[in-house]
């Protein structure tokens, strides 16, 4: 059943950056990790979340894809590693995040609804974040909340098995944005009408839209064969080519985000970002300058 957040859990792209240390510290620092907040850090990420919480009111909609940075992933030239649904009618509070997650005691992936405040907190760096939100459409928007609020729904498109590399075409495995975008499809496809929606359908619908996720360079051997040391990296879906070349074609939020953008262009983005001065809310599908610079037409919220 879909439960509260209460403990550390590990999505997309957590393994990828922790994969290149030894792999003697891998079990410790994947699963019991934690970081440490100082009250002014605490402050500045709720008074985020607060902001965030603002943009989401003020957008009309009643649901949000949203993204948020995690671990330091500039190598694979990723700036967002986990995405989850917000909604503003979740019987958590409002606009929690519903989201996969890697429950690493019981070592099997469950879905959470967790609190904005929550779901910022889970970043390795509280000096420096940032978040996105992509609005759809009315009539997607609508279609999307449905499938999201639909808890038998969104458990049949769960796969315990978890992988933060999960092959974006494979069903032995899941990530946390693998999940998203087939709950998408579900959504989107118009075969969330209750007659058994599986992955499988979710996939083919996603194939037939020219889903395709670009591949991750990784470039690097020894985060290729980590799956032997780190029971949630794995390579055994993956096509033995992309072994062989060194790559992951696995879903990220960028390709969730990208999927949204090509088939419905009335969709909007908006990224936030923050450092220890200032929040800098940005309007548009173009990035955030790196290092939360704004430019001229952005809002920037004073910390002071």
């Amino acid at each position: 059943m879909l439960q509260a957040l209460g403990q550390w859990a590990l999505c997309a792209g957590l393994a990828l950056a922790a994969a290149t240390s030894a792999a003697g510290t891998l079990l410790p620092r994947l699963c019991d990790r934690s970081v440490t907040l100082d009250a002014a850090q605490q402050d500045r990420l709720l008074r985020l979340a607060a902001v965030v919480k603002r943009e989401l009111e003020a957008s009309g909609q009643a649901v949000a894809l949203i993204s948020r940075s995690g671990l330091d992933l500039s190598r694979f030239g990723i700036r967002y590693s986990h995405a989850g649904i917000s909604l503003k009618a979740s019987q958590n509070t409002p606009w929690s995040v519903r989201q996969l997650y890697f429950a690493c005691d019981e070592g099997r992936s469950r879905l959470y609804d967790q609190g904005l405040g929550g779901f910022l907190f889970g970043t390795d760096d509280p000096a420096l974040g940032y978040v996105s939100i992509v609005l759809l459409p009315a009539g997607e928007a609508a279609a999307l909340e449905s499938a999201a609020l639909d808890k038998a729904l969104a458990l049949r498109l769960l796969t315990g098995a978890y992988s933060a590399n999960a092959y974006a075409w494979g069903l032995r495995y899941q990530n946390c944005n693998q999940w998203v975008i087939e709950l998408l499809a579900a959504a989107l496809g118009g075969t969330a009408d209750g007659r058994g929606v599986s992955r499988e359908d979710a996939q083919r619908w996603l194939a037939e839209q020219g889903y395709a996720p670009p591949p991750v360079e990784v470039g690097s051997h020894a985060l290729m064969f980590a799956g032997a040391f780190v029971p949630w990296l794995r390579m055994d879906d993956h096509p033995e080519e992309d072994v062989l070349a060194m790559r992951f074609r696995t879903t990220l939020p960028a390709t969730v985000e990208s999927f949204i953008r090509s088939r419905l262009p009335l969709a909007r983005r908006i990224e936030l970002c923050h450092d220890q001065r200032q929040i800098v809310i940005h309007r548009g599908w173009t990035p955030i300058a790196e290092g939360c610079r704004p430019e001229a037409t952005d809002e920037v919220v004073a910390y002071d």
